[in-house]
């Protein structure tokens, strides 16, 4: 079994999910310099997943699911989707942002899975507060070793593709670990680094 793992924020999709929630109040700026800090690795993700999240509080969830729905790819997103299947690789994101997002594109890329937080809402709005599989700076990495175990996929047969600090966890249960467009602190750890947007360059690279 060969599987490959993507980071959905700014490796999958071109951005961030919570700075396109944000704009939509006009908050963008603020979301930006926390999210900025929890990728450099200077903040705890989860404080800062609840930082941000609670800023948007009160936010229509249609609002929301429309947006999430309709984020831009990555170049060569689905291209590079596509090769690694006709390779034979199980192909699942992991994703420290929302269902809202992760589930509709699971879809639209083909994807064999997708692991991600949910954004709580009542009565139509969101609450401020957040959920799921993903919240902490080492979700990552547990899930993908609990994904390795159930599929029986190697260490050897992994590749891990990220951007940011909460990404660095699925690193030491992959052989190829893919620094995309990414942080110096995920960089330093990498040993395929692509610094232009283009997911089709890690094709020629693993």
């Amino acid at each position: 079994m060969k599987l490959a793992v993507f980071d959905f924020d700014s490796t999958l999709m071109d951005g961030e999910t919570l700075e396109f929630l944000a704009k939509e109040i006009g908050i963008e700026k603020e979301i930006k310099q926390i999210t900025d800090r929890a990728m450099q690795g200077e903040l705890d993700f989860f404080e800062s997943l609840q930082k941000r999240v609670s800023l948007l509080k009160g936010l229509d969830i249609k609002t929301v699911n429309s947006i999430c729905e309709n984020l831009p790819l990555m170049p060569g997103a689905i291209e590079t989707v596509k090769e690694l299947k006709n390779r034979g690789y199980k192909v699942v994101c992991f994703s420290g942002g929302f269902k809202n997002a992760t589930v509709p594109f699971m879809k639209h890329l083909g994807l064999d899975g997708e692991f991600a937080n949910i954004l709580h809402s009542k009565d139509g709005f969101l609450t401020g507060f957040v959920g799921g599989e993903m919240m902490f700076n080492d979700s990552k990495g547990l899930m993908l070793e609990r994904l390795q175990s159930l599929l029986g996929a190697k260490k050897e047969d992994t590749i891990a593709i990220g951007d940011g600090a909460n990404d660095l966890s699925m690193f030491k249960h992959a052989e190829k670990k893919v620094a995309f467009c990414a942080k110096p602190i995920l960089k330093e750890n990498a040993n395929i680094i692509i610094e232009v947007k283009d997911l089709t360059q890690i094709l020629d690279k693993i």
